[in-house]
């Protein structure tokens, strides 16, 4: 596990079993308080591939609290080629470029572990930040757990 230090945040880079219990709870709460209670989206957040042994999850700590967060799957996992997903930025840190830094590490990341392409299935209104990233539109919008979202590629 590495763990970084950038201003006020704290970046830290692990596998799952590198992090501890209370770590886990609160990612977990930031990842239900986004996804299932912002976006009013009923769905199964933990999906069983946070616990595979090649996932890697980039959090972003101020103080105890986690402002952000993204996972970086293995090919064959979800994707046939590794993927980057459940990217979010708490909404008390959104705003002041917190995730442009969050995605430049976790592509940093991801190129450290995995061969590119990168696939991710972005959330259609964040479609323009992603390809600030070098993401490509991949395929045609769908709904996604009654979201619209297109799937993209980066491809170093």
């Amino acid at each position: 596990m590495s763990v970084q230090e950038h201003g006020a945040v704290k970046w830290q880079l692990g596998h799952f079993e590198q992090f501890t219990a209370k770590q886990w709870y609160y990612i977990a709460a930031l990842r239900m308080a986004v996804f299932v209670v912002e976006q009013d989206c009923p769905y199964q957040d933990l999906d069983g591939l946070d616990c595979h042994p090649d996932t890697l999850h980039l959090v972003a700590w101020q103080s105890e609290q986690v402002v952000g967060y993204l996972r970086v799957l293995a090919p064959a996992s979800a994707y046939p080629q590794a993927s980057i997903g459940r990217v979010i930025i708490a909404a008390s840190a959104r705003g002041g470029g917190l995730g442009h830094h969050l995605m430049t590490r976790g592509l940093a990341a991801a190129q450290a572990h995995f061969s590119p392409p990168f696939y991710l299935s972005a959330q259609s209104h964040l479609q323009h930040f992603y390809q600030q990233h070098g993401f490509q539109v991949s395929g045609l919008p769908y709904l996604e757990d009654g979201i619209p979202h297109i799937g993209m590629l980066f491809e170093a």
